[in-house]
Formats: structure tokens, sequence, C-alpha cells
């Protein structure tokens, strides 16, 4: 009888022990079921899944109304009834909000952030899964949802009405879309459709969470689009946007971390009502490779290309067409007017692809063009392969394109399939205020071309400059920053050492003549501030690195430096595999000098032509130009605010935990020395939202959550320790029913 009882027992605590550790399905909002009653007879966790998450947002001038549709799933054999809990986003002023589901409205209650932390805190007691303490701070909405049926679904209708902050002229909305450590599964289709109506003309349009599709309607109006399918998303939805008059609109995001210089983003758009006038009247030189192995689709893709960049010729631009092989050939012997654009393309109709790889000669005879100091002058050079005739040494060529390429000389190139010399193109390019594209085999030449084409057919503002007045910047990136075109968009990343409210002039020059605009009264912040600014700036760092070990060979300065800005911050590059493979070296810094010694002693100079080259210039580009904070990663590797965390020893470990110099202290999970910590330190809620084993420094200490009981934090270094919370009576009854059969 004993034997039978304690099967049943031992049975009935392993579905408890599911139904606290199996998560609660969360898309925007929480259902955190009931504990059903103990009678299947196979434990069986509620499996609550989503089928769909869809988010409309309607935002008129300073107010945002948003509509979520979500279906829930109960997988499980026995129906569930539970909380529904909705974190708000941060800051969020809501003035309404509804819950209907299956199409009946339910009551619920807004809950402000102390009531909302009472109810996370008790779940995290609950159900032994801190991941809810991510939306500490935060309030929430509560309502009860009914059962669930077994194998039935529950269509949840959310909407609610929000007033948007604006600080440096950036209105900011979020949308709570961290799904990844509630869902047991991903999502077959998310979307989130945002229709944006501005009072002013309608600037700054930006993401810095996710790759979205932006359609300027018109200019007040914007429709704005992200989807995925099969998803867990793992951040938030954030978007930026910005209205102004000015004919430049120059708008500041900034974070400062305690202790630290601050790190900002800086957003430059142009106003897209400016008058044809306004536009920059350039030269386009087009240098095409005609060489034999351009033979076939490429050299009939390259035509259409160049015919695309003739058609789009402006009616004060000139222009002029080389092509080149083993020899050099041109349309004309100077810059032409837009008027000749058709005999141009009779003439490019006529090319053969033939002979041998003449690119010195090429570029030359190209930049031998320029005539006007005052204007654009624009080189769009097209290559599938090396040079092989003429001067062919790499080196030789760089320096004669220095060497014959004015101030107003802008490098564009377009290597074709995998046959061309990264080192060249790349360089040329950085070196000239252009850029590299690479078209691969499977992509289309003419789409490529006429797709940056397009991005810097309109310049408005030429070789633009930043004066930030008396605060002190530093470490820029882009730098130096690229002309502006009509219907961009230049996100300038940047660190400054002191906080404060300064004035920031932007120059540069617009038909030959400078022009400056100014900028009173940006602010950036002396505490606080959007973490995700310090990862962004951290990645593109990163990318110049990179590319300057890519290009001018390692050296031990940009090796460390490497290392150590990609251990802080997590980014994965080449240089750091060992964060996954080697996390007991990446903590400290006696580690990270072997590794970076033995990088350097193993390190052999990389080609610079084939696949393999071609991806790696295309990912260090993507890296130095990265606009979205790119939270994808190994399974060992997370991301919290501006902290990266990695997988050490079952411990989720902050990179900035020294074990050589640090000791950590200890603290058992929900003991209320846990909760303590958590109330002294809030902005560590995102970082035990990990899990029940995580170390992390903060306010200067080490502090290491551990999942057994033993670890506990001395009196004096928290508040009073706070009055225990009630125990959960069918916990506790099952702790009776344990001592009843144990003294049987």
């Amino acid at each position: 009888m004993k034997r039978i009882m304690r099967r049943w027992l031992i049975g009935c605590m392993a579905l408890v022990l599911c139904l606290m550790l199996a998560p609660p399905a969360l898309a925007d909002g929480i259902i955190i079921p009931d504990p059903p009653p103990i009678i299947p007879p196979i434990p069986e966790p509620p499996a609550l899944t989503i089928r769909y998450h869809h988010v409309e947002v309607h935002i008129e001038g300073m107010v945002a109304e948003t509509k979520v549709d979500q279906v829930f799933v109960n997988e499980s054999r026995f129906p569930v009834e539970g909380t529904y809990v909705f974190p708000l986003p941060e800051d969020a002023a809501i003035s309404q909000f509804d819950l209907i589901v299956d199409g009946q409205r339910l009551e619920g209650k807004l809950l402000d952030r102390e009531e909302a932390r009472r109810i996370y805190e008790e779940i995290v007691r609950r159900q032994r899964d801190p991941a809810l303490l991510e939306y500490v701070g935060r309030g929430a909405f509560q309502a009860r949802i009914f059962p669930i049926p077994a194998g039935g679904e529950r269509r949840v209708q959310i909407s609610y009405t929000q007033t948007l902050r604006r600080e440096n002229g950036l209105y900011q909305y979020v949308y709570p879309l961290d799904t990844e450590r509630f869902s047991a599964r991903p999502i077959q289709s998310v979307s989130i459709a945002v229709e944006l109506s501005t009072d002013a003309p309608l600037r700054a349009v930006y993401s810095p969470s996710h790759e979205v599709a932006v359609e300027r309607l018109d200019e007040r109006r914007a429709r704005i689009g992200y989807e995925a399918n099969n998803v867990l998303p793992n951040q938030d939805f954030a978007l930026y946007f910005s209205t102004a008059d000015d004919p430049f609109a120059v708008n500041l995001i900034s974070y400062r971390p305690a202790g630290e210089d601050g790190f900002f983003l800086l957003f430059i758009t142009p106003d897209d009502r400016r008058p044809q006038e306004e536009i920059v009247p350039r030269d386009v030189v087009l240098v095409l490779d005609t060489s034999s192995s351009m033979q076939g689709q490429k050299i009939e893709q390259a035509k259409a290309a160049a015919r695309y960049i003739l058609e789009q010729l402006r009616s004060e631009d000139r222009f002029n067409i080389i092509d080149f092989s083993t020899g050099v050939r041109s349309f004309s012997r100077r810059l032409e007017p837009a008027g000749k654009a058709s005999e141009a393309v009779r003439y490019v109709e006529g090319l053969r692809a033939a002979g041998g790889t003449n690119i010195h000669r090429a570029l030359l005879e190209a930049l031998a063009l320029a005539e006007d100091t005052r204007r654009p002058f624009v080189v769009l050079f097209l290559t599938d392969g090396l040079p092989t005739e003429g001067v062919t040494d790499i080196d030789r060529i760089i320096q004669a394109v220095d060497e014959a390429a004015g101030k107003q000389a802008r490098i564009f190139a377009f290597g074709v399939g995998y046959d061309v010399n990264t080192l060249l193109l790349d360089t040329i390019t950085q070196r000239h205020g252009g850029v590299a594209t690479y078209v691969l085999p499977e992509e289309r030449i003419d789409e490529k071309v006429s797709a940056l084409y397009a991005k810097i057919n309109a310049p408005l503002l030429v070789a633009p400059a930043l004066d930030f007045g008396d605060l002190h910047v530093m470490e820029l990136y882009p730098d130096p920053l690229p002309d502006i075109f009509l219907g961009s968009q230049l996100v300038v990343a940047g660190r400054y050492r002191a906080g404060g409210t300064t004035t920031i002039t932007l120059r540069g020059e617009v038909n030959g003549r400078l022009e400056e605009y100014v900028y009173e009264g940006l602010r950036f912040t002396d505490a606080g501030g959007p973490a995700f600014v310090a990862r962004l700036w951290a990645t593109r760092k990163v990318g110049y690195l990179l590319d300057q070990i890519r290009l001018h060979g390692e050296n031990r300065e940009l090796v460390e430096e490497l290392i150590d800005l990609s251990v802080r911050y997590g980014i994965i590059t080449p240089y750091t595999a060992f964060l996954v493979e080697e996390p007991e070296y990446v903590l400290t810094e006696e580690g990270r000098a072997q590794i970076a010694q033995d990088e350097l002693r193993l390190m052999a100079p990389e080609p610079a032509v084939g696949a393999g080259a071609v991806e790696k210039s295309m990912a260090v580009q993507a890296l130095r130009g990265v606009e979205q904070v790119v939270q994808a990663a190994p399974a060992e590797v997370r991301y919290v605010g501006d902290k990266a965390f990695i997988l050490r020893q079952g411990v989720w470990t902050d990179t900035r935990y020294d074990p050589s110099r640090m000791t950590a202290v200890k603290v058992a999970f929900a003991s209320p020395a846990y909760f303590q910590l958590l109330e002294q330190y809030p902005e560590c809620a995102a970082y035990l939202a990990l899990g029940q084993d995580v170390i992390f420094v903060v306010g200067g200490k080490a502090f290491q959550v551990v999942s057994q009981p033993g670890g506990d934090v001395v009196s004096e270094q928290l508040p009073a320790v706070k009055p225990a919370v009630p125990r959960n009576p069918f916990l506790h009854w099952l702790e009776q029913l344990r001592e009843l059969v144990n003294s049987r």
C-alpha cells in the first residue's frame, strides 16, 4: 500500500513540477494557467501555443491606437483556465484598454507598476520561472480567462490607446513582442502593420529592433510593416519617427551607462519635398568590363544596367561610357550632356565581350574626365574579374587611383561573381566616398546596379560634416560621412564624454557653395536611455576593426581591441567564436590576451579573391552600416540591454564578470534575499529573467543567483528582508500528503 501511495504521490508531484516549469504562452500577453486537479494518470503540462499574432497600429500625431489579434490553442488533454496578463509598454500612458475573447468583452484591471510587480513576483514564486521579471518596472492589464477546452482555442483581441513620448524631436512607439522565453514553439504568423499620420512633414522613420518596410504615402503619411513566419520574436518592436520643416532634419537618441562615456545615434533626414533645382548636378561615368569572361548573360545584364542609368540622368547632368577589355574605348572623348543619352544607348547595344581585363587604364581614363571641381564626379565601375592586362599589381592600381582622383570623385564598384579582387574594390571605394556592391552568381547585375543608382541618383548635400559645439564626441561611424541623397536617411553612431544640451551644426556643399544648418537644444543624456544604442555603436566599430584588419593586415592592438569589444557586447565575429567554444578564457584579461596571441600566431594572410573573400566583405560591410540591433546569436549567447551573457558551466554569465578579480555574492533563487536584490537594483530584473542560475555585475558588484538553496546575501548589503509571501496552499497540501505517506 505504501509503495502504491508513493508511486501515486511521485506521479502527482511530477505533474505539479511540469505545471510549474512549463512556460506560459506569450505573444503580447500571457495566460497563466491555474493548477488543474490531480486526476490524470500521466503527467501532462498545459500546452498553450499561439497560432498567429497580428498587430495593427494607427498613429495620429502623438496618439497611437494598437489592435492585437491572436489565437491561443490548448494542446493539452484537459481544460485550462487562468489569468491573462498584458505587460504594458514601458512608460506608456494608457488611456483605454479593451480585451475581447471569442467576441465577449471581459472585465479587467489596469495595474500600476507596484501592483504589476507584485503579480510578476508571485508568478515567479509559484511557477519557479523568472522570465516575467523582464517586465518589472512596467504596468500591466489583468483579467480572468474562462476555460479553454482540451484541444480548443480562444481568439483574444486587444485594443488600447496611448500617448507617445517625444524627445529631441523623435517620437517613440514600443510594442511588447518578446516571446522567446515564453512560447514552447514558433508562432506560425507574426505581423505588425503601422499606419502613421503626422501633423507636420514626416522625416525620420526608424526601427532599431526589426527590419521593416517603409512606404511613404505622402509628405505626412507612411505605412510601416514587419512580417515573419514560424518565429519566436526575442525583442520588443520599437519605432521612432520625427517631423520637421527644415531642409535637413537632425534628431538624436542617446544612452549613457553609469560610470562610462555615452553612446548616441544621430539621424539626418532630408526633406523629400526639395525642388528639382536644389538637387546637385553631377558628372557620371559608367565603366563597363567587356572582357571575354563577361560573355552571355553577364554582358546583356550589364547593358540593361547601363540603359537604366542613362535613362535616369537629369537635364543638368553630364555623362560618359567607358568599356574596357585588353584595351579601353569610350562613347566620347569628353563628358556629354544628358541630351545625348539616346546616342549612348545605341553605343551600349553594340558592345561585345572579348579580350583581357585592363582595370588600371580604364579607371585612370575615367578619372581623367573630371573637369569641374564644383560638381560631384561619380564613377560606376563594373567588373567580373581580376586585372590581367597592363598594370596588374593591386597596390600600384590603388596608388594610381588615389593620385588621379580629386576630392569630388565618388567611386562605386560592382563586383560580379567570385573572381574579383575584394581588396581592390573595397579599398578604392572606401577611400573615395563610395561603396562596393557584390553581385552573386545567382543574382542579376541590372537589378543590383539599378537599386544602388536609385539611392544615389539625387545628391542634396556633398561632403557633409558635423560640429557638436562644446560637447566632446568621438569615434563616429561612418567616418567620413557619405553624401546625403534625396530619399535617404543617414544614421551616425558615436560616443560622447559627458551629457548636456548643445547646438549641432551640419555643413556641406550644395552646387559648389558651402551651406550650414544649425540645430539648437539637442540634449545628450547624463544617465540612462535606450541601451540598444551601445550595442549598435559597438557592432559598427567591430565592422570597422575587421575591415582594417582585412585591408591592412593584422596587428596586436587591433586584434585585442576587437576581442575586448566583441566579448563585452557579445558580437560574433571570425575572431570571437571562442565566446561559445572557450567561455572560460574570455572572462579574464589574461585569457583574452592569450587568445589574441594565439590568433596572431596562427593567422595567415586571407585571400582577396573567391567566394569566401566576397562573403566576408559583404558581412563586414553589413556590420559597418548596421541600423538594427542584431539579436540572432548562438544558443549559448544572450543579450540584455547593453550586456551580453554566455552560458558557462550551465550558468548565464555576464561577460563583464571577471572571476579572477571578482567574488560573486550568492543569492538563492526565489529566496527573500532574491527579491531584496530586485528591490535594491531594479535594473537587474532583466538579468534575473534569464533563468535560475545567473551571474551578473551591477553597481560595481557581482551577484550569482543559484537554483539550489544555500546562497544568501549578507544582511548589511541589502535592505531589510521583506515579509514572506503566503505559501501556495496547493503545494502546502502536497507537502502534508508526502509527510503522511512517509510516516506510514
